[in-house]
């Protein structure tokens, strides 16, 4: 007993230095995880002398954290997010991962002298980045990029982890056979199919039983978030008992029941925040223990030199193949090569080679410890300043919004919104409420009073609104001060403005010709942007036609275009390399080119200035 009082009392002091180590990081902006990371290192064998080496504990409890974070990951994605993303993020978690391993693997045959099939198998641990590091790096971080970018990384992170796990087994199981690369054939596919099929069925089906029985049972609010953990679990479980992938299931189920009405949502919600961060300082805490640092010398450089290779070369060359038939510019597809941050999950892989039998002195686990230090620290430290130096950071459309979001008792069909009115906004200056969002309570200096009675609202009121699902959105602008455009950021929305509203034509006649169709002519420049961008438009979305760039400044309480900046600059391109450009740019380059060969003006150049 004395033993197991012991063991509790040195986890609780690991977590708890886990925990306060995050005031550190938040004030000097380091990144989190990889304190946690360091902390578990500290207190390892070669630190302070807590000596782990189970490492089938270590993967057990790795896997079940990462089941908690994924879960977590999806069930804070919004469907629009995983809409507009969809299509470049899997196409980079599925042929980017396996682009990233093949690639990696040349360089670690030379640096570490094994041999090819040794190599794509450190690579295909490597490969994927890490869905902790990148949601609290871009959420928590702070960092406002575009919407459609910030989606593709994130719904990205959530869905790499399954295709690298799937990789690592398959490559694993191959070498132990000792087929080598013969033993490529059609049960590796089949395989795949199943566990991503499986995965992909069962997570939906998962979803809507969550759903179900959150909706359908009359649980207690307390137990709600323990009903909705439980089922994530048992959907990881069986999903993978059955041979499927149970991190793409959980995940998947996130996403569903996360964009559902469910009782207890915000409970659920607040509930996950918590267990997540304790399930990242876990996993973390746990793998740090069971490095041991005094390995790291003997394969110290090559490691280092594999880290730079994956984050100069592999990690660019892969994302850049993939995105390439998508619409991001060579900035963005710069800033999605930049953000490959490797996590806890390439260490929680680099355990399968030891498990298997073939790293008896730990160099697939040591190396891929040292790679993801390396990212953590060069990449995870320089997000914000890249962002910045690509130009990607978009400046705040409003000021920050004090809102707390209130869970209604039974099964309602409105939410319960309070916010309080800060100085400057909207709200302050006269702006009348919707008529579909319904105001119920002011509290002012302590005293609580019915909204048709309050007058008008005064700085520091809390207000307490009954609105429809979803619509919280819209009314966050009232209640928020609105930042104006600095000086410094009128690069970011063009030289001047046009109203939405003039028709597009009048761009092809005075950038052009040949910058539109004939039906694009027909259209306003807000119908023709939104067109564009399929059909959805978002605050700072871009459209390039030719050599000028029309950028949304703003939005309507419709989400439609109300004002349209130009830029008539070329932007800096990301690399003086022919590489981070799409089909599109390419198309354009070329196109301009054979006018230019023929005498002939390019389009928007004779008109600039």
């Amino acid at each position: 007993m004395e033993a197991f009082y012991v063991v509790v009392l040195v986890g609780t002091v690991l977590v708890l230095a886990a925990a306060f180590s995050s005031l550190l990081a938040f004030r000097f902006g380091a990144p989190l995880l990889l304190i946690f990371l360091m902390i578990g290192l500290v207190a390892g064998v070669d630190g302070i002398g807590i000596n782990f080496s189970n490492f089938s504990m270590a993967y057990v409890l790795g896997s079940l954290a990462l089941a908690v974070i994924l879960f977590d990951s999806g069930f804070g994605t919004s469907l629009h997010s995983f809409k507009i993303a969809a299509a470049p993020a899997l196409t980079m978690a599925s042929v980017g991962v396996v682009l990233t391993a093949a690639i990696f693997a040349f360089a670690a045959s030379l640096l570490l002298g094994i041999d090819w099939l040794h190599g794509m198998l450190l690579g295909s641990i490597v490969a994927s980045t890490d869905a902790a590091a990148v949601f609290f790096l871009l959420r928590v971080g702070g960092v406002h990029i575009r919407d459609k970018v910030r989606s593709t990384l994130e719904v990205e992170s959530g869905t790499n982890d399954p295709m690298a796990v799937f990789l690592t087994i398959a490559l694993v199981e191959l070498i132990a056979s000792g087929h080598g690369t013969s033993g490529f054939n059609l049960d590796l596919l089949t395989m795949f199919v199943k566990q991503m099929g499986l995965g992909a069925a069962l997570g939906l089906l998962g979803g809507l039983m969550i759903v179900s029985v959150l909706n359908r049972l009359p649980l207690d609010r307390g137990l709600a978030p323990i009903f909705v953990l439980g089922l994530a679990m048992l959907i990881f479980s069986f999903t993978g008992a059955v041979g499927g992938s149970g991190f793409l299931a959980v995940y998947v189920a996130g996403i569903f029941a996360g964009n559902k009405r469910i009782f207890a949502k915000e409970a659920i919600r607040r509930f996950q925040d918590g267990l997540t961060w304790l399930a990242q300082i876990i996993m973390f805490l746990v793998l740090g223990l069971l490095a041991t640092p005094s390995q790291f010398p003997t394969i110290l450089l090559p490691a280092i030199g594999l880290a730079l290779f994956l984050i100069f070369v592999a990690r660019p060359i892969a994302v850049w193949l993939s995105l390439l038939p998508f619409d991001f510019t060579q900035q963005e597809i710069g800033f999605v090569a930049w953000v490959g941050l490797r996590g806890a999950v390439s260490i929680l892989l680099g355990i399968m080679p030891i498990l298997g039998g073939i790293d008896d002195q730990h160099v697939f686990f040591n190396t891929a410890f040292i790679i993801v230090l390396v990212s953590l620290l060069l990449q995870g430290w320089t997000i914000r300043s890249v962002a910045e130096r690509l130009g990607l950071i978009i400046p705040p459309r409003m000021g920050e919004v004090d809102k707390v979001e209130l869970d209604l008792p039974g099964r309602a069909n409105h939410e319960l919104i309070s916010y309080r009115v800060i100085k400057d906004s909207p709200i302050l200056r006269g702006e009348r409420i919707p008529r579909w969002a319904m105001p119920s309570l002011v509290i002012r200096d302590g005293r609580s009073m019915r909204y048709q009675y309050a007058g008008r609202l005064r700085e520091n009121d809390q207000v307490y609104l009954f609105i429809a699902p979803g619509y919280s959105r819209l009314l966050d602008r009232l209640f928020a001060s609105r930042v104006p455009v600095d000086e410094d950021d009128a690069d970011f929305f063009g030289a001047f403005a046009i109203s939405p509203s003039r028709p597009a034509k009048e761009l092809d006649a005075a950038y052009g010709p040949g910058l539109l169709t004939t039906a694009e002519q027909a259209m306003t420049v807000g119908d023709l942007m939104t067109y564009r961008l399929g059909g959805k438009v978002d605050y700072a979305d871009r459209v390039r036609l030719g050599s000028i760039i029309l950028i949304v400044r703003d939005l309507d309480e419709h989400e439609h275009v109300s004002s349209v900046g130009i830029s008539l600059e070329p932007v800096e391109p990301a690399t003086r390399l022919p590489i981070f450009i799409n089909m599109r740019e390419i198309a354009h380059r070329i196109r301009d080119l054979i006018r230019r060969y023929r005498g002939k003006p390019v389009p928007g150049q004779e008109n600039r200035g």
